[in-house]
């Protein structure tokens, strides 16, 4: 795939975007129709249990190998696989502040807070406010990740920039200074020792396995560095350089799903992010149906489907050095 019309933007040419909704299946923005909406938004609640289970099961085992190696390059292993196994809580995180991880509220929060969020250094209550802003206006006036999004493409020099500041941990840094901060701000307190209190948990899951030293090795340091390149890749796959828009083609990237990449960047179904877009009440496990049913009403064409993450990235830091924004 290249970049869209030349070096000055990602968003599809409108000749790219066919005009084919509504049909008897989708309304004019892509979003199902009650029927098949009340099939789509069914959450399996069991199963998601067991991927949370699996999300821990994932980065104990791979803590338990680099330990059971105990060789430094099993270590330096393990901090990058840590970046996947963060990802998944963060997935499964964000699918709790959607309420899709179950049908109960409370089962869906306590879960999503407890189990997903504050282990993984993640404020949910203040997340789930700014991510559902950006659910109503994608990059609008009110977008809080359009520091993420905006001016791509970008130069591979500067891609590297940012690339080597997130595995340096400069990155992580920076999203650690606010939890800091907050447990001396009155109204924020409460919910950073929440998150204190569960990295208290996690940290004593570990002395308890005789380990207490791994938890900066094996938790701290994958979190503020191969997670945040992760999750700078991930975030520029879904909108980085699309534009404003109610058609949720011109906001959202799609792109082919490979087993490789939904293993590192994009788990539990994520990299269907422009299905999740035209329905966000859609839990992941049946985004790939509702992304069939966009593509089968010839909404979604292969024109505007990027052919790997690979070709996405190179498109976002295609700009040719010198060259203006």
């Amino acid at each position: 795939m290249m970049v869209f019309m030349g070096t000055t933007t990602m968003v599809p040419p409108a000749e790219l975007l066919p005009e084919v909704l509504p049909t008897e299946r989708l309304g004019p923005t892509g979003m199902p129709v009650p029927a098949l909406r009340a099939d789509l938004r069914r959450i399996n609640g069991l199963a998601n249990l067991g991927s949370v289970l699996l999300t821990w099961g994932q980065a104990a085992l791979t803590i338990g190998l680099a330990v059971w190696i105990d060789r430094p390059v099993a270590y330096l292993v393990a901090v990058v696989l840590m970046g996947p196994a963060f990802a998944r809580f963060a997935i499964l995180g964000h699918e709790a502040a959607h309420r899709l991880l179950f049908k109960s509220k409370r089962m869906n929060d306590l879960v999503g807070k407890w189990l997903l969020a504050y282990p993984a250094f993640v404020p949910f209550e203040v997340y789930r406010r700014s991510h559902f802003a950006h659910h109503r206006d994608e990059l609008g006036p009110n977008e809080p990740d359009m520091n993420l999004y905006s001016g791509y493409p970008i130069t591979r020099a500067s891609m590297a920039r940012k690339l080597l500041r997130d595995a340096l941990g400069i990155s992580g840094w920076k999203n650690l200074k606010p939890l800091l901060r907050a447990l001396f701000h009155k109204p924020a307190r409460p919910i950073a020792l929440r998150i204190i209190a569960a990295q208290l948990v996690v940290l004593a899951l570990f002395s308890a396995a005789g380990w207490p030293q791994l938890y900066l090795l094996l938790w701290l340091l994958p979190w503020m560095t191969s997670w945040r390149v992760l999750n700078r890749l991930r975030a520029i796959a879904e909108h980085g350089g699309m534009e404003r828009s109610e058609d949720r083609r011109r906001t959202t990237h799609h792109v082919r799903q490979s087993w490789p990449a939904r293993f590192f960047v994009v788990p539990f179904n994520t990299g269907w992010h422009l299905a999740h877009h035209v329905d966000m009440g859609v839990p992941w496990r049946n985004l790939p149906r509702l992304h069939q049913e966009l593509v089968e009403s010839g909404w979604v064409t292969q024109d505007i489907v990027y052919p790997s993450y690979r070709a996405l990235w190179r498109s976002l830091s295609s700009r040719p050095a010198g060259a203006q924004a």
